[in-house]
């Protein structure tokens, strides 16, 4: 009799943003939102976002936490050609081996911009740790890369973008996450307790509360998450009951 498959471990993924600019509030992020929609999109589950100024010490440790949590670590941030774009360093320092000016990179920068010098600067993103590829970049400049299970990128949102999208066809995936909202018509504190007793009753499925204010005052969101439709399913269903339920005690009705 043959044995059904066991079901995949996820595919997950932590993210690194690195950069005194955002932790000082000069340049709000506009990555992180892009990345967890890609993601999600993808079926890998991110877990953990972390922001670290630019200290050596702090992206090696921030790294070498999250890279034996999760299946893929991205970084944003600090590999362009300033002095505290250290990004590259720290990461050929948290895997142990040597950085260097990398010929590839060399000839793209030449290729892509012939008119341009390749001064002490320029050659600074040319830097990339021994053993890494490339993430390629198209015709915007320096490229990536990939070491390990680190995916290292720009913090320019429409660079990163397009390094995203070279890296995303070697990437592991999962099966997606679907989800169903279901508008609740009530204050959150109006249903907190027996949404816990119908969280509690699927294990497997994620269960998360929304409240937010429309123009006929406070209400709440209900947002159900889960890879298994069927469990999608049963869940919605138990929480528009309990809705139901809800209402009818409010409304003061027997029942």
């Amino acid at each position: 009799m043959t044995q059904p498959d066991a079901p995949s471990a996820p595919v997950t993924a932590g993210l690194l943003v690195i950069g005194d600019e955002i932790l000082s509030g000069r340049t709000k992020d506009k990555n992180i939102g892009h990345i967890a929609e890609y993601m999600t999109a993808l079926g890998i589950d991110l877990r953990e976002v972390r922001v670290v100024a630019d200290v050596e010490d702090d992206i090696v440790a921030a790294l070498n936490a999250l890279r034996t949590r999760y299946t893929y670590v991205f970084t944003t941030g600090g590999i362009g050609p300033t002095h505290d774009d250290i990004t590259a360093d720290s990461v050929a320092k948290a895997f142990g081996v040597p950085i260097d000016v990398d010929p590839r990179v060399v000839q793209i920068m030449k290729e892509r911009f012939p008119d341009r010098p390749l001064n002490e600067a320029r050659l600074r993103m040319a830097r990339i740790p021994e053993g890494a590829d490339l993430v390629p970049v198209g015709n915007m400049g320096a490229p990536g890369f990939w070491i390990g299970n680190v995916i290292v990128m720009a913090g320019i949102p429409t660079v990163m973008h397009a390094m995203l999208d070279s890296a995303a066809p070697k990437l592991k995936t999962g099966v997606r996450i679907m989800s169903e909202t279901v508008r609740a018509d009530a204050r959150e504190g109006d249903i907190g307790t027996e949404l816990g007793e119908v969280a509690k009753a699927h294990p497997d499925v994620m269960i998360g509360s929304y409240p937010y204010v429309d123009d006929k005052g406070p209400n709440t969101n209900l947002v159900v998450r889960s890879r298994d439709v069927e469990k999608l399913a049963a869940a919605k269903q138990a929480v528009e009951e309990m809705l139901a339920r809800v209402k009818q005690r409010l409304a003061g009705s027997p029942g």
